[in-house]
């Protein structure tokens, strides 16, 4: 079994990215947060402020009892797309990218010579040195190499920051003995218990266990994919189809009222609607959901006809808010989820309604928001809106920046927000 897959992991990518802007920012203690509170959590941190205990979902006002000189920052997705794109092309120019797996990890397919460990490590120098040539000395990745992309993952974990690491069929599954359950990717909080319930608590055990046993655990398939995986075979995945479109929105403190929070939902909409449009989707249900400060919250959804219409969301959205029962509570946060979604080939036109003629206006409306800006053209639910819900990034999802922000034409200077001022990034975008 050769060398197949080298996977590169982005070490702490955010913060990095902040630290190659600013070089005064650099060998120094930084986290990034989604919103400048004291109660929000890192969603990274650098290499130096790891070295205090900080680590993603350390909360701002611990960070700074765990270290009073830390540098705590503001996310800024776009900045971070940008990056993100760079580091794409960069790393194609030494070898094509065959996966993009998050914002900060990539998978490459290893070819010809390119299989055998010394040319494959070479590779790996190659890229990153590439990577510090183009887009900068501080974006160091750690590297793993191996006979399928679990395992090579896997390696980009065992040694960072700016780690490499090749693993050969001869090293397994020792070499994987000396980690946590919890350290494997598809092993979460959840299933390390219910690993532990079949009376399996380290790696070693997990690598000597049959396949019966964790298809069992795993309740189906992937049970068996992760037997596979871990000897280095790399099994077939079935296709899918994407499941949601959605967004959610810590409402900024002037947004904790009724009105404003609808606003906020009609917004999400629109863009979550002008999104489903790109990607060739539409959808049969909508779900939209209020969370409240004391915990209580309020959900609901409802079904249609396949469509892709924002005029016919929004009807969908009223309905929602019409049944939504009268409440006193202050709203904290708001989401609106399209889901039940139907690739655009597989719909069947409706016979009583004319879609070309719609398709063709939002067509036209989703071209004049890329060019002129998210406000060029919106629906008017939406209005007191227009600059809530701005873009988010998780780790498994890169947005879209013209669709998610909105930022059509000339960038707009953006304006120093007042400091009580909240923001946070879109849901589909969780940290």
């Amino acid at each position: 079994m050769s060398l197949q897959y080298l996977f590169i992991d982005f070490n702490s990518f955010f913060a990095s990215v902040e630290q190659q802007e600013d070089p005064k920012l650099r060998g120094k203690p930084v986290a990034v947060v989604p919103v400048m509170a004291e109660n929000t959590a890192c969603i990274a941190a650098s290499y130096e402020a790891k070295k205090f205990g900080i680590k993603t979902g350390t909360s701002a006002k611990d960070a700074r009892k765990l270290c009073p000189d830390i540098t705590i920052l503001e996310a800024r997705p776009p900045l971070y797309v940008k990056y993100h794109n760079q580091l794409i092309a960069a790393v194609e120019s030494c070898i094509p990218v065959l996966i993009v797996k998050s914002i900060d990890e990539m998978a490459c397919e290893l070819s010809g010579s390119q299989k055998k460990k010394e040319n494959a490590i070479e590779l790996a120098k190659k890229i990153k040195a590439t990577i510090a040539k183009k887009v900068g000395e501080f974006m160091r990745c750690s590297i793993g190499i191996a006979p399928n992309i679990f395992l090579a993952k896997t390696g980009s974990d065992m040694q960072k920051p700016n780690g490499l690491v090749v693993i050969e069929e001869k090293d397994l599954p020792q070499i994987l003995f000396k980690m946590e359950l919890q350290d494997l990717t598809g092993i979460g909080r959840n299933m390390a218990k219910r690993l532990n319930r079949s009376g399996i608590y380290t790696v070693e055990e997990l690598c000597k266990a049959d396949k019966e046993a964790l298809r069992s655990v795993w309740g189906g398939i992937e049970g068996e994919r992760m037997y596979e995986r871990l000897r280095g075979i790399e099994p077939p995945l079935p296709l899918t189809h994407k499941s949601t479109v959605g967004h959610s929105h810590v409402l900024a403190p002037a947004e904790r009222n009724e009105k404003d929070a609808i606003a906020v939902m009609h917004r999400m909409l629109q863009k979550a609607a002008m999104r489903l449009r790109k990607m060739k989707y539409r959808t049969r249900a909508l779900q939209v959901g209020i969370g409240f400060f004391d915990n209580k919250s309020w959900s609901d959804d409802i079904s249609f006809t396949e469509t892709s219409d924002t005029l016919v969301l929004t009807e969908a959205l009223q309905k929602l808010l019409e049944r939504k029962p009268r409440m006193k509570e202050t709203p904290l946060r708001v989401s609106v989820t399209l889901f039940h979604l139907v690739p655009e080939e597989e719909h069947t036109g409706s016979l009583f309604e004319n879609e070309e003629r719609s398709s063709a206006l939002l067509s036209a409306i989703d071209e004049l928001n890329l060019r002129f800006g998210k406000s060029a053209l919106y629906f008017g639910g939406a209005h007191s809106a227009l600059e809530s819900s701005p873009a988010r990034i998780a780790f498994n999802h890169i947005p879209d920046i013209e669709i998610e922000d909105g930022r059509g034409g000339r960038p707009k200077k953006k304006k120093k927000p007042p400091e009580t001022k909240q923001k946070e990034f879109d849901d589909e975008s969780e940290y």
